[in-house]
């Protein structure tokens, strides 16, 4: 059966600050490296046909690492947005150690609004855990100028569907390299969670999680 993996990115320095990244980019953090490695030896034991990611520096970093980590083959970044929506075959100068990432902004973390750039602690300080944390994990709420995990849903779900299950269906063994938001909504729509089981859902950096598509549904195999 085709597989699906899922990987939150590695720990970017603004992270390790304990900030809102949202879409602003920042190095991936230096303490990652060991990380990326381990990544690459559980991802491929399988044979992956096609990368997902965004144009988030740190997602696209990550894709980067692990496939250095194996160095036998590397990523071609192929741009889907600004009308280029161009697929495979129309680069041939893709070689057979090339392996075709697709990148897109429907796979960038949620947009964080006013919030961006600002330490957590003190965002909570100012309007409370409880507020911050709807703003982050739940589902209809957005923090203020930016997006609710809903508005996340409905630009992810669409783009999986159009592209990433379709080639699952194809029987290809996927690798979507993203960030937290965008993976949840994932998540959300192949394991059917309630809109309000949904705040309940942490995807630790570098949490990489396992899929097996049978040509209707993904089942879990397994999530480290």
């Amino acid at each position: 059966m085709a597989k699906l993996f899922l990987l939150r990115h590695l720990k970017s320095q603004w992270n390790d600050d304990d900030r809102f990244a949202g879409w602003t980019d920042g190095p991936i953090a230096k303490k990652e490296s060991i990380k990326a490695i381990e990544l690459a030896e559980k991802v491929f034991v399988n044979n992956i046909d096609v990368v997902y990611t965004s144009p988030l520096f740190r997602n696209q970093d990550t894709v980067a690492r692990i496939f250095e980590a194996i160095d036998i083959k590397y990523p071609f970044f192929i741009h889907l947005d600004g009308g280029k929506m161009q697929r495979w075959g129309n680069y041939t100068d893709i070689s057979e150690n090339d392996v075709p990432a697709y990148v897109s902004e429907a796979l960038n973390e949620r947009y964080y609004g006013k919030l961006q750039g600002l330490n957590k602690k003190q965002v909570a300080e100012k309007y409370g855990e409880p507020m911050v944390h709807g703003w982050r994990r739940s589902y209809n709420f957005s923090p203020p100028g930016g997006e609710s995990e809903k508005d996340v849903f409905k630009r992810t779900v669409p783009f999986f569907k159009k592209y990433i299950e379709k080639d699952s269906k194809l029987g290809k063994n996927i690798l979507v390299v993203a960030s937290h938001n965008s993976l949840r909504a994932v998540v959300k729509y192949i394991e059917n969670i309630s809109d309000e089981d949904i705040i309940n859902l942490e995807l630790p950096f570098g949490g990489l999680s396992e899929y097996e598509f049978d040509g209707k549904k993904y089942t879990k195999i397994s999530i480290a």
